[in-house]
């Protein structure tokens, strides 16, 4: 056929069988008035839409010639294309047909279509200026994959459906690691370095892109329960300043604590459902985050903001509560603790004195809690149970963390906050005994007392929290503080005198204020400078050990006369025996010296 820029006819036949019923009532031209415009006062006339001359059945009324490139080229050169309707009855048609065609015996030639290609994605709007968007891109981006739930499975499936081509298998399962298999905890020292194990070394990659912002859930880290601790723990605060018997002279109002209680209902409510979120989403990012030696001491802080906000209810939302809460709450306290503490005590990679970090003090401090809301229920096994295997965690904690080892590295300025978790068992420890015994005895003071000399310890210490940046760790400073000024409370309404009443003030307000600043610059930093959450680097490590290189090589890369001297005695007995190798380096070793 030929393609030259003459007009060609598409020439529309009738059928040789009647169209059923059905699509004869629906066809266009035999509704009265479709598609017509009719201007303001003017009466529709509508033309006879049948045709008693021609045959029962749908005839199209219009013919049309459409102008064709010769080549798919053709198509950005041509100026228009020629679109041309011819009545019916017109000179030299009839009923739309050419007369030519309507006098001569042969048959018409079939109707035949032309195609051009059509641009990919011109239909679904995924052209380039989708492409060009960062958004997209960011989206695409299939780095992230090893890291989602499913693996990007169901981002493929949608992609077929949508009519792409899809990658072969064999090149995504070369990009995507291992997922069934748990990254061991010598990987984490190996390629981390610090007392938080965050830094990566300067011979490790990551498996993620460093050139770029990660996905806000892969930066989302477990430390952000910090904040529900801190907030919760106010509620508390409030509560004990309203009905302790040492400070009826405020007149604090239970509507304080009220308020409290449901922004951290609200807060705790928040931050569960985005890191749920991430499990659903990210459950790799969990897992590694479950596998690091620091983080998942973190994993109790959850549980330990819902044994605040228990022991927070104001009275005028529920005077008393269940005792099977309290049995449903420390269930995962005791699967995490038999978990942690067996590794402390079996030695490994994971043993205490390897691990120890001010972070451990939130896996022994739940015990403490635990034991005081249930003591306030009226248990009393359950709670003593729990305060024994605290204590005693707690002591080996302690000592471990007071005298460590010459081979453990000093905190960074960034991480100081996190020492005032050493006020905090001893506080909540004091409370829960009082609870337990009945009365703040010699036992409960003897705990109380060496909170306090903690947090003096560490308050005097100016220097020791100043010049480093902002970060969720300053949030360990809020629930250790607002514990030592309740203890205060519950000392001063046992020994009550001006100066136990005094001290209870001062701490309350200090932490009140301290919680205050830093849950507004949180918001700043979260909403406005949106620098809260970094890439968190601990978690994209690679499952792969850096290549190791020949000592010889590196030793050649100094180029001194000595390394050279080495490299040529090995040379020369390259061909002998283990032993003369051994003595040749000694020699030349030797000689050098």
């Amino acid at each position: 056929m030929d393609h030259g820029e003459n007009p060609v006819s598409i020439e529309l036949q009738e059928p040789a069988e009647p169209v059923p019923q059905l699509l004869k009532l629906i066809s266009s031209n035999e509704v009265a008035g479709f598609d017509s415009i009719m201007q303001e006062g003017e009466t529709p006339v509508f033309p006879n839409p049948t045709n008693s001359s021609q045959p029962n059945g749908h005839q199209r009324k219009l013919s049309i010639s459409i102008s064709m490139p010769s080549s798919p080229t053709g198509a950005t050169s041509a100026g228009t294309k020629n679109v041309l309707f011819v009545q019916d009855n017109a000179k030299g048609f009839k009923n739309g047909v050419p007369e030519s065609c309507v006098g001569s015996k042969a048959k018409p030639k079939g109707v035949k279509f032309l195609s051009q290609p059509m641009p990919k994605g011109s239909v679904f709007g995924e052209g380039a200026n989708m492409n060009q968007n960062p958004n997209v891109k960011k989206f695409k981006d299939k780095r992230f994959d090893s890291f989602k739930t499913w693996s990007g499975k169901l981002e493929r499936q949608l992609t077929n459906l949508r009519g792409r081509q899809q990658e072969s298998e064999s090149e995504d399962d070369s990009v995507r690691p291992s997922e069934n298999e748990a990254l061991p905890v010598d990987r984490y020292f190996d390629a981390l370095e610090g007392p938080e194990l965050e830094t990566l070394r300067a011979s490790e990659e990551i498996v993620l892109p460093d050139d770029k912002t990660w996905p806000f859930l892969l930066r989302y880290p477990i430390s952000s329960f910090g904040i529900c601790l801190g907030v919760s723990s106010q509620a508390i605060m409030w509560k004990t300043l309203a009905t302790a018997t040492s400070t009826k002279f405020l007149h604090i109002s239970l509507t304080v604590n009220l308020i409290l209680w449901w922004i951290s209902v609200a807060l705790v409510a928040i931050v569960a459902s985005i890191y749920l979120t991430k499990v659903i989403l990210y459950f790799e990012a969990v897992r590694r985050e479950y596998y690091h030696p620091i983080r998942v001491n973190f994993f109790f802080a959850p549980w330990i903001s819902l044994l605040f906000l228990a022991i927070g209810v104001p009275p005028s939302v529920a005077s008393s509560l269940p005792v099977a809460l309290w049995y449903v709450l420390m269930t995962p306290f005791l699967c995490l603790e038999l978990k942690i503490y067996g590794q402390w005590m079996s030695g490994g990679q994971r043993r205490l004195s390897k691990v120890a970090n001010p972070s451990n003090h939130l896996s022994v401090v739940g015990n403490f809690v635990g034991a005081l809301l249930g003591a306030s229920m009226g248990l009393k096994e359950g709670p003593v149970f729990f305060f024994a295997v605290g204590l005693a965690h707690y002591t080996v904690l302690f000592v471990t963390l007071y005298q460590r080892l010459p081979t453990n590295e000093t905190l960074p300025k960034e991480l100081h906050p996190v020492f005032f978790l050493f006020v905090a068992a001893p506080s909540v420890a004091s409370m829960a005994w009082a609870n337990i015994q009945g009365s703040f005895d010699y036992g409960s003071r003897i705990a109380y007392f060496i909170a306090l000399f903690l947090y003096f310890s560490l308050a005097v210490r100016i220097n020791f929290f100043r010049g480093f940046k902002f970060s969720l760790a300053w949030w360990a400073y809020t629930f250790p503080m607002t514990g030592a000024a309740i203890a205060t409370m519950r000392y001063s309404s046992a020994v009550t005198n001006v100066v136990t009443q005094t001290l209870s003030v001062i701490l309350s307000v200090v932490a009140t204020l301290t919680v205050t600043a830093l849950l507004v610059t949180t918001i700043l930093h979260a909403f406005v400078q949106r620098d809260l959450f970094p890439n968190d680097i601990a978690i994209a490590i690679s499952d792969r050990k850096p290549k190791s290189h020949r000592r010889w090589f590196n030793l050649n890369r100094h180029g001194s006369s000595e390394h050279n001297a080495d490299i040529d005695t090995f040379l020369k007995f390259a061909n002998g025996d283990t032993k003369d190798i051994e003595a040749a380096l000694k020699i030349s070793s030797a000689e050098a010296k």
